[in-house]
Order: C-alpha cells, then structure tokens, then sequence
C-alpha cells in the first residue's frame, strides 16, 4: 500500500507547471495540520520498510524500457564523453534562452529536469522482493511504459557515491559545482515554485571529479523534490540576491553513475506491466 502511494506521488510530479487543484488543497493551513500526524506515521513506516538509506551496492539495476524495440546491453563506457556533451548542450541550451521573453509567467517552456537526461547517462535503482527494481514504479511524470528489461549491474567496490538525503545535501551540491540555468529555468521553475531565480543546478561534469555516482534516497526525495531552496547568496546590483535550486527529474532512489565504475551482474529479466502499477516477470 506504501509503494502504490508513493508511486501515484511520484508519477504526478510535474515541475513545469502550476500547481494543480490537488496541490493547492493539499497546501491549506488546515488540511496539512490534520494529515500532520499521518504524515509523519507514513514516515516512519516507509523509513522503516525501505531500510537503510544509503545506497544499497548488491541490488542495484538499470531498467531498460522495450515498448517500443528490444535495447542492447547498457553501455559501461563513455561517460565522461556523455558528460561533456550534456554540458555542452545545457550551456547551449542557456544562451538560446536569452532570446525568451524575460517575463517569467509567459507561454514557455523547457528542459525543466535538474539532472542529465536519463538517456545520457546510467541510472540504477535497487531491487525489492518480487520487483525487478523500483526504477518500473517509481518514475517521475512517466510515459505508461509497460515492458522493460531489468539488467542487474555491479559496482566498483571502491566506487565513490554521495547521497542526497534532504535539502542541505541538494543544496550543498548545487553551491559547491555551480551552473547557472536561470535563463533555461526562468519560465517553469517560476510556474512550479512561483519564485523567477536566479537558478543553480550542479555541474554534472564537475562533480565526476570528486564523485562516482549521486544517489538519491528517498527520505531525500520526499524533503527535497520539487521545491525552491537557496544555494548561495549572490551579489546583485544593490543587496545580496538568492541563488535557488530545485531538485526535478529525479526518482526515488536513483543513481546517477558519472563514471564508468559500473560491471554486469546477473542475467537480464523481462518484465511487464498490467497497466495498473503491477509489474510481473516473463522469465
């Protein structure tokens, strides 16, 4: 019952837009006062049922959607060349946005994720009993995707990980690897949050100098997700101005892998949604 919660919770995640009318009954003084104490009981639970935070190195697997063609066998390789060309893009991408209306409120938008595209890099997340990884259920605004390939993965003992375990960690990184989206963010951060910038996300390419992979737990998650943070104060024209970040894109329990420390595991498995949030192995 917790994970099919959670996995409604996640998939209506929409950080390019306003809030819905959900989100703004949910947000009243008197509503969050009366689901405070079921709030934190649902806390506990989900901590006590997920166990350990931190990223769980022997069940960790990529999942590969097939609805459309059956995938190849993840890439291990090339993550840095991945890197430099998501930097590459998301530079580009800032200066075309130059060119946008300055209103913040006006009919645009863009790549509202604050990570790679999955596309890009390898993510894992763990594997639960009867559940080839969270990765099938737990995906933020998904696409209704009903085949996928699970492919265990191994990681390089070594291997150095930093978790995203609430605001102060995400904000942390945003402020240590600084890149600034505020152009390319502008129109809907400001839709989702209702705060125009300036904008922060981490520089992936930086932070693979000091990192492996950054994992989000899902305490992380559901602290951090979707709102305004301030990174850093930032001196503007006459006082300090408030660097912001926002965490979007990014699934419980993920793992971005900025580096190639990553081996094949055991054999692949198939696996096929009902339609209504119940994955089954066809192995």
């Amino acid at each position: 019952m917790l994970l099919a919660g959670l996995t409604e919770a996640v998939d209506t995640a929409r950080y390019w837009q306003h809030p819905d009318e959900t989100d703004v009954l949910l947000a009243q003084p008197g509503i969050r006062l009366a689901l405070g104490l079921v709030a934190h009981a649902l806390a506990d639970s989900l901590a006590a049922w997920w166990g350990p935070g931190f990223l769980d190195r022997d069940r960790q697997c990529f999942v590969q959607w097939t609805d459309e063609r059956i995938g190849l066998p993840p890439d291990f390789r090339g993550s840095a060349r991945r890197l430099a060309d998501w930097k590459a893009a998301a530079l580009a991408d800032e200066r075309q946005a130059a060119k946008r209306p300055e209103n913040p409120a006006a009919n645009w938008g863009g790549w509202w994720w604050s990570t790679p595209r999955p596309s890009e890099l390898l993510t894992t997340t763990r594997s639960m009993p009867e559940l080839g990884a969270t990765g099938l259920l737990l995906v933020e605004d998904g696409l209704g995707w009903k085949q996928a390939t699970v492919w265990p993965l191994l990681t390089r003992p070594d291997s150095r990980v930093y978790e995203i375990d609430g605001p102060a960690a995400w904000t942390w990184l945003a402020a240590r690897y600084p890149m600034d989206v505020s152009l390319s963010k502008r129109h809907d951060w400001w839709r989702t949050t209702g705060i125009a910038g300036p904008w922060l996300v981490p520089d992936w390419s930086a932070v693979a100098a000091n990192y492996d992979g950054v994992h989000l737990t899902l305490w992380g998650y559901l602290t951090t997700a979707g709102l305004a943070f301030a990174a850093r104060p930032s001196a503007g024209p006459s006082v300090a101005v408030l660097e912001r970040t926002v965490l979007a894109g990014w699934d419980p329990d993920e793992t971005y892998w900025l580096n190639d420390v990553l081996t094949p595991g055991a054999a692949p498995s198939n696996w096929r949604s009902d339609g209504y949030g119940r994955w089954s192995s066809q192995c």
